[in-house]
C-alpha cells in the first residue's frame, strides 16, 4: 500500500474569523471528525507540520508584506482577509505543513501528502494577501522543493477560484508549471486561457476555464486530455 501522509494540527484552529465568515474553523473541525471516525484514518500516517521559516516565506513575499503580516494582530489585509491574534503563527505552519511533506517524500518516508490547513494560500500575492489567503502555501513548498534538489515543479489547481497568487509567483519562471481548472469568470477575475506566462515562463502558466455548473465529464476531459 502506497504511504499517505495526513499533515495537520490544532494551531490551525486558533486562526479566528469574524462571526458568519466562509473560512471558518468549524471546515477543519468537520474535516477531522469525519475522517477519524472512518475506514480511511487507519490508511494514513498522522504528521505534524514543522513551522516555515522566515527564509522559506521570503522565497515568495516581500519582506515588507512579512512585516506587516507578523505585526497586525487584529484586521484585514483586504475586504476579505482577517487576521486574528494567531493567524500569523497558524499562518506560519500552513505553510510548513507543505515543507512537512515535501521534505518526507524526499525522504522516502511518504509517497504523497494531504495537507489540512489555513489561512489557505493560492491568492496570497507577492506583496498582498486576498481572497481569505495570507501566505502562499503552495508557492513556498515549490520554492522548498527546488531547494532540496528538484529542478522542476509542476503545480496543479483545483479549485472554483483561480489562484492568482500562484500564478503571479512563477509567471516569469521556466522552472514551475502552473496547471488550474477553475470557473470564469468568477473572483479573482484572472485565469483566461489568454494567460500562458511570459518572458522565460511563456508556456509554464495553463489556465483551463470552466463555466458555471459543469459536471465530471467535463473536468474528467480537462484532466485527461489537456494534462496528459
Amino acid at each position: 500500500m502506497k504511504k499517505t501522509a495526513f499533515i495537520y494540527d490544532d494551531v490551525y484552529l486558533t486562526h479566528l474569523m469574524p462571526e458568519f465568515h466562509p473560512e471558518s474553523r468549524e471546515r477543519l473541525v468537520a474535516i477531522m471528525s469525519k475522517l477519524r471516525g472512518s475506514d480511511v484514518w487507519p490508511q494514513l500516517i498522522a504528521m505534524s507540520p514543522e513551522k516555515a521559516s522566515f527564509e522559506d516565506i521570503e522565497a515568495i513575499h516581500d519582506k515588507r508584506y512579512i512585516e506587516k503580516v507578523k505585526n497586525l494582530g487584529h484586521g484585514y489585509l483586504d475586504a476579505d482577509t482577517y487576521m486574528s491574534e494567531n493567524t500569523h503563527e497558524a499562518a506560519l505552519y500552513a505553510a510548513g505543513a507543505i515543507i512537512t511533506a515535501i521534505r518526507a517524500c524526499k525522504a522516502g518516508e511518504i509517497e504523497r501528502a494531504f495537507c489540512a490547513v489555513r489561512p489557505p494560500g493560492h491568492h496570497a500575492e507577492a506583496d498582498r494577501g486576498m481572497g481569505f489567503c495570507v501566505y502562499n502555501n503552495v508557492a513556498i513548498g515549490a520554492r522548498f522543493a527546488q531547494k532540496l534538489g528538484y529542478a522542476k515543479v509542476f503545480v496543479i489547481d483545483f479549485d472554483v477560484h483561480h489562484g492568482n497568487g500562484t500564478q503571479h509567483s512563477f509567471y516569469y519562471d521556466d522552472t514551475v508549471f502552473y496547471f488550474s481548472t477553475h470557473q470564469y469568470p468568477h473572483y479573482p477575475g484572472t485565469g483566461s486561457a489568454s494567460e500562458t506566462g511570459s518572458g522565460k515562463g511563456k508556456g509554464y502558466t495553463y489556465n483551463i476555464p470552466m463555466n458555471y455548473g459543469v459536471g465530471d465529464k467535463q473536468m474528467h476531459e480537462a484532466y485527461h486530455a489537456k494534462l496528459h
